[in-house]
């Protein structure tokens, strides 16, 4: 119990020490991240509509079989 009366005197002697970035930096920082992250996202969403969609191939002999075949493959 003394160690941790000790620890804790010691920690509150401690100096604040004062970050090296301003917070409102960071929180601009990790914003604009997000906003590329939505641009490219963006950008990027005709690339699914290219094609038409194709119909899967139901293999019943499959060792995992999707449960999205609604019964088709079974006999």
């Amino acid at each position: 119990m003394l160690t941790q009366v000790y620890s804790a005197a010691l920690a509150a002697t401690e100096a604040h020490v004062e970050p090296a970035v301003p917070a409102e930096a960071i929180g601009w920082g990790i914003f604009a991240a997000f906003l590329i992250m939505m641009f490219a996202t963006m950008a990027f969403t005709s690339v699914g509509h290219r094609h038409s969609a194709v119909e899967e191939h139901i293999d019943p002999h499959r060792q995992h079989p999707n449960k999205h075949d609604h019964g088709q493959a079974r006999h």
